[in-house]
Order: C-alpha cells, then sequence, then structure tokens
C-alpha cells in the first residue's frame, strides 16, 4: 500500500494592517482575533470604528512591560496631530475641564493627584463597609419579581455599583437619586459628524452641570468625606479646578460603570457554565478565588486608554512614532496560553492567578479592592436568593455594548424559579 502524501501545511491568512476591531462578532467575542494577534506578535496596528489607528499590544509579558514602561505617558498632551485629529473626540471646553483626572497624568502630578484619593478605597475601609453593600445590594433584589423574567442589568447590575459608590465618596442622596446613568455613555466615542452627536453634547452638558451642583452641596455643607476633601483641596489651592471636576467626573464613571460591565461579562460566563454556577451557588467560599479567575476570563476593562511615547520609539521590535497612541489589550493578556494554562477554560482552582483585568503599575485601578467587593456580594446575593438563575434569551441575542474599551451589556434578561 502506498505511503500516504503529507497534508500541505495550512498557514493562517494574514493579518490585515491595520487590523479592524469593528463590527458585531469582534464585540461578541474579540478572543479569536487576539489569539491570531499574539500568535503573530506583541504589537499590531488596529483601526478602531471612530477612525483612530493605534498600535495594540498583546501577550500577557508584552502587555505588564507596557504598563509599567516609563517611556510611554499618558497625558493627552503629547498625543500628535494624527491622533488628534480623531481621537479628541470631547469638544472644548469639556476636553479641558473634564479630561485632567488621574487616568491622563504622568507623574509627579499623577502622583499628587492619586493620594487625594487612596484612603477612601483601603480594603479595610472597604471590609468595613461591607455589611451596608450587602443590605444595598439585598434590597435590589427585594424589589425584583416574584419570579423570572427579569433584567438584571435594569435591576440590579446599573444600580448596585452607584449606590455603593455614592456610600464610599460621600455623594449626597438627594443628588445620587438624580444622577442619569445615560452621562456615563461620554466615554463612548461620538464623532463630530455622527448623527448622535447632539445627544452625546447634551449628555456632557448634563453631567457637568451635575458635578457643578455636587462641588457647590460640597462646599456648602463641608461634609468630611472624599468629595468633600477634593473641595477642600481645590479651595486651598493644591487642586485645580479642572482637576477637581476631571476627579469627580471620574470617580461617578470610572468609579461604577465597569463594575456594572464586569457583574454581566460574569454572569454571562455562569450562565455559559452551568456547573460552576451551580458550584458557585452550592459553595459561597468559592467566591473569592471564582471573581478573580471571573476577572481574569472576560474583564469589562478590555482595553486600556491611550499612552504615548515622546519620541520616535521601539516596542518589542516594532517602531512606534512619537505621539501615536499605544494600547494594551488587557482581555488578550489574561487569555495568553504562556502564562495562563488553558486559558479559554473557566477555572476558578486557578493559582497563581496574576490577570491584569486591574492593569498594572502606577495607573493600577485604585479602586481594585472595592470593585472585588462589589463583584463578591453581587455574585453571592443573586445566585443565592434566586435559584434555578439562568439566560432567559439566546445566547446570540445578547447585545454587546459599542464601547471601544469595555465589554458588556445594557440588557441582561434572566430566569429563575422564585426570589428568596
Amino acid at each position: 500500500m502506498p505511503l500516504q502524501e503529507p497534508m500541505p501545511a495550512v498557514h493562517p491568512e494574514p493579518l490585515p494592517d491595520p487590523v479592524p476591531l469593528t463590527g458585531c462578532p469582534y464585540k461578541a467575542d474579540p478572543y479569536p482575533l487576539y489569539e491570531r494577534m499574539r500568535e503573530a506578535g506583541p504589537v499590531h496596528r488596529v483601526l478602531f470604528p471612530s477612525g483612530v489607528q493605534a498600535w495594540l499590544v498583546t501577550g500577557y509579558d508584552a502587555a505588564r512591560a507596557a504598563l509599567n514602561d516609563g517611556r510611554l505617558g499618558k497625558n493627552h498632551d503629547r498625543g500628535n496631530d494624527h491622533w488628534r485629529a480623531r481621537a479628541s473626540i470631547m469638544p472644548e471646553p469639556q476636553h479641558s475641564q473634564l479630561q485632567a483626572h488621574l487616568l491622563h497624568q504622568d507623574p509627579p502630578v499623577h502622583t499628587h493627584m492619586r493620594r487625594f484619593v487612596t484612603d477612601a478605597f483601603t480594603p479595610r475601609r472597604i471590609e468595613r463597609l461591607g455589611p451596608r453593600f450587602q443590605e444595598l445590594a439585598d434590597a435590589l433584589v427585594d424589589a425584583l419579581p416574584d419570579t423570572g423574567p427579569a433584567d438584571l442589568v435594569s435591576g440590579f447590575a446599573a444600580r448596585f455599583p452607584f449606590q455603593v459608590l455614592a456610600e464610599v465618596i460621600g455623594l449626597p442622596g438627594e443628588l445620587a437619586a438624580r444622577f442619569d446613568r445615560d452621562w456615563g455613555k461620554v466615554v463612548q466615542p461620538v464623532g463630530p459628524t455622527d448623527p448622535g452627536r447632539p445627544l452625546y453634547e447634551a449628555r456632557l452638558h448634563g453631567l457637568q452641570s451635575y458635578i457643578a451642583e455636587v462641588v457647590a452641596h460640597k462646599r456648602r455643607h463641608g461634609d468630611d468625606d472624599l468629595l468633600g476633601r477634593l473641595v477642600v483641596a481645590r479651595d486651598r489651592g493644591e487642586l485645580s479646578q479642572a482637576e477637581l471636576d476631571s476627579m469627580i467626573f471620574q470617580l461617578l464613571v470610572a468609579g461604577q460603570e465597569p463594575v456594572t460591565n464586569q457583574i454581566t461579562t460574569a454572569l454571562i460566563a455562569l450562565f455559559r457554565h452551568p456547573d460552576q454556577l451551580a458550584r458557585l451557588r452550592d459553595d459561597p467560599d468559592l467566591l473569592p478565588r471564582a471573581v478573580e479567575e471571573l476577572l481574569r476570563y472576560d474583564s469589562a476593562f478590555e482595553l486600556t486608554t491611550w499612552r504615548f511615547f515622546d519620541r520616535d520609539s521601539d516596542l518589542y521590535g516594532t517602531g512606534v512614532p512619537a505621539g501615536d497612541s499605544v494600547i494594551v489589550s488587557l482581555c488578550a493578556a489574561n487569555r495568553d496560553p504562556r502564562r495562563f494554562p488553558d486559558p479559554d477554560a473557566l477555572d476558578f482552582e486557578r493559582s497563581p492567578n496574576p490577570h491584569l483585568a486591574f492593569g498594572h503599575g502606577i495607573h493600577f485601578c485604585p479602586g481594585a479592592a472595592l470593585a472585588r467587593t462589589e463583584l463578591r456580594i453581587a455574585l453571592g446575593t443573586l445566585l443565592t436568593r434566586l435559584p434555578g438563575l439562568h439566560l432567559a434569551i439566546r445566547d446570540e441575542d445578547i447585545e454587546w455594548i459599542p464601547a471601544v474599551l469595555g465589554r458588556g451589556t445594557n440588557r441582561l434578561p434572566a430566569g429563575y424559579d422564585r426570589r428568596l
């Protein structure tokens, strides 16, 4: 019998240059594309829906190094004209007034500003507030229908993180009740010629007016909480007005919307792995490890915000012009098989689990301890009090948010047997 001819080697189709990060299939499941990119190299030029081109870092080692690379700065002043032409979406004067927060600062300004917020988010303080957070979670579940289905975003995930945040930063109840979640959408780029631009600008003005009300209230009442201390720092000349407004902007938007999205991505992962959902429901002691794995498995912060070189530089063998934007894919890094064995598996026994869901280096998320606590309480409460919890729509009908940097869904209809 003649020997069989060897099958020709199958080479994957080369990646386009730039790689488009667009379309519903990509938003629904970016991981196959990230796998191809990791295999092809650590740095790729990518194209966003707004037309912005950037350099995307994939792979765990490269991502971790880039997040700690002192050559890469965050201040938008470093961006070149080519980047600024399409990426500076927020108009003036709002861009100058609301974008001077921690995510867009470099040392020593970043170091100075960050010290004003860290005390409010220490693990010890967050642990002390845990019982209050549990009360808030239970009250939201109490308001759900006795039996499913219910939308777990509007009924829980969109409300719980903001209520928790209000407690932590000292947002008064009457002001918290008037916060419009749609204001958080101002971080989703809407270009100058987009039909949705007028609505975008209306949200921006609404949020800016709300921030002014918060500042006036804190100045009037002299509260000793995070918001009150930030206003005092401004009045003492330790912060500029733009820095104060921008930090409140960051707290109100970045402090709650990513947690909302992380609750939804975690629930979707559990719905897709019903055996793991059942295991977690039956053994709440697994929650701390499960939260870490769910953060790694599908992070709500898919991509980091911009970074820039101040001169033409080499990034892992790729030449990057000064002022071009460099972005790190946290989701791609967290699925790197060179760091995480069987990375596409949801494994609650994974140890160690040094995921990058909260970033790394000087811009590591100061609210990480709070987010972890919120996730443990949210998942534990929903799984315990809603027996039979399951997705009430087809998996392919999940509508992922169109945000460039984040993952999540604005609706998550779920069924359950009854509300305990």
